[in-house]
C-alpha cells in the first residue's frame, strides 16, 4: 500500500494544524444540521460529519433519519463550502451517499469487525475516488483493522485513513471505549503511509474527556481528529453525553498543542510514543492482575482459607527476580515492584 493518496486535496491540509472533522453524531433535522454546520464553518472546520444511518445495539432506538438526511448534507455543502461525510454500512448506503454528492465516507466499528461486510463494501466502492475512513473494530484486533483497509485497497480505493475510536470492554472503566494506544502505534509502525485520525468522542464517552484525549492523539502524531459537535448536545437523540457545542469545540481546539515531530523513527519523540504504549499495556495488565486477585480472594473466603500465603509469595519473589536478571532487569527493582503489587493484591482481597 505504497500509493495511498491524501484524503483531502493537499491545499486543504496543513502540517501545522490537524485535520478537523466535526458535526453531530446523528443528523436529526434539517435545522439542527444547518445550525450546527454554520457554526462549525465559522471555526474553520474542513469536514462536516453527520450520521444518517445509525447502527444501534438494540432495536427500537433512534436509527437515523435515513436517506432524507442526505439532502441536508447537500445543503451544508452549498451554504458553507465544507466537505461532508457520513457513515455507510451497505452497498445501498454507498450508492445513495455518492449519488447525493457526499464527499467522504466512514466505516463504523461494527462493520469493520465483519470481513463479509467489508468485502461487500469494497466491491461496491470498486475503483471509486472517494476518501474512506475506517474505524477500528469493536474488539482490539489489529489484524482485523488492517484487513478491512486492505480489502478497500484491493478494490482500488486509494484515499484511506484509519480512525482510532477505542475498543469495547465489558468492565467498567473511565472511558467508554478503552484507547489501547499501543494498537494504533503498532498500526503506524506497520502501515506508516495510512493517516490516523483520533476519535476522542467515542473513546471518552463524556465531553470533559475530549480535550485530554485529543491532545494525546496529537502527541502520538495522529494527522487529524473527528469530534462530535451538536448545536444543542443535551437534547441529542444519540450519544448526548459525548457531544460538544461548537463554542466548546472552539475552546478545545484553542488549547491543543501541535508538536514538532521528526520524521525519523528513532527520535526521542518516537521513543516516547513507544514508552506511552508500553505503559498503557502495563496498566491494563495490572488491572487484569487485580481482577484475578479478587477472584482468588473470593475463592479463599469461600473455602475458609487465609488470605496471606507466605510460601507462595516467597516463591513468586524468587522466581520473578531470577527471570528479571536473565532479561537484564535489575532484580532489586523488580522486587520492589512485586512487593507493591502484592500489597495491593492483599488489600483487594481484604476488602471482599
Amino acid at each position: 500500500m505504497t500509493d495511498i493518496k491524501p484524503i483531502l486535496p493537499p491545499a486543504e491540509l496543513s502540517v501545522k494544524q490537524p485535520l478537523l472533522i466535526a458535526g453531530p453524531c446523528s443528523a436529526e433535522s434539517e435545522k439542527q444540521v444547518l445550525d450546527t454546520a454554520c457554526q462549525l464553518a465559522e471555526l474553520g472546520v474542513k469536514v462536516f460529519r453527520a450520521g444518517v444511518w445509525k447502527p444501534r445495539t438494540m432495536p427500537g432506538g433512534f436509527e437515523g433519519v435515513g436517506s432524507v438526511g442526505l439532502s441536508w448534507l447537500r445543503r451544508v455543502k452549498q451554504q458553507t463550502g465544507m466537505y461532508v461525510a457520513t457513515e455507510v454500512a451497505t452497498e445501498q448506503h454507498i450508492v445513495e451517499a455518492l449519488d447525493a454528492g457526499v464527499d467522504m465516507l466512514w466505516i463504523g466499528a461494527r462493520t469493520t469487525a465483519s470481513p463479509f461486510a467489508m468485502q461487500q463494501i469494497a466491491d461496491a466502492l470498486q475503483g471509486a475516488d472517494v476518501p474512506v475512513l475506517v474505524k477500528n473494530p469493536v474488539n482490539p484486533d489489529l489484524e482485523l483493522w488492517i484487513g478491512a483497509m486492505q480489502r478497500l485497497y484491493n478494490a482500488g480505493v486509494r484515499r484511506i485513513a484509519a480512525v482510532h475510536r477505542g475498543f469495547t470492554s465489558y468492565e467498567k472503566h473511565l472511558y467508554r471505549n478503552l484507547p489501547h494506544w499501543h494498537i494504533p502505534i503498532e498500526l503506524r509502525r506497520r502501515m506508516p503511509q495510512i493517516p490516523i485520525i483520533g476519535d476522542p468522542s467515542h473513546i471518552g464517552g463524556r465531553r470533559e474527556l475530549i480535550a485530554p484525549l485529543a491532545q494525546q492523539a496529537l502527541d502520538l502524531g495522529f494527522e487529524g481528529l473527528i469530534i462530535e459537535s451538536h448545536c444543542n448536545p443535551d437534547a441529542a437523540l444519540s450519544d448526548a453525553a459525548q457531544q460538544v457545542t461548537p463554542s466548546m469545540l472552539r475552546e478545545i481546539m484553542s488549547q491543543l498543542v501541535v508538536r514538532e515531530i521528526s520524521q525519523m523513527t528513532e527520535t526521542l519523540t518516537e521513543l516516547r510514543r513507544r514508552i506511552d504504549g508500553i505503559d498503557n499495556q502495563l496498566l491494563e495488565l495490572l488491572a487484569e492482575r487485580m481482577r484475578v486477585s479478587r477472584e482468588i480472594g473470593a475463592y479463599k473466603k469461600a473455602q475458609n482459607m487465609p488470605i496471606l500465603q507466605t510460601q507462595r509469595y516467597d516463591e513468586i519473589l524468587h522466581n520473578r527476580m531470577a527471570q528479571a536478571e536473565a532479561l537484564g532487569v535489575n532484580p532489586e527493582f523488580i522486587k520492589s515492584v512485586l512487593q507493591a503489587i502484592h500489597e495491593e493484591s492483599v488489600q483487594q482481597q481484604v476488602k471482599l
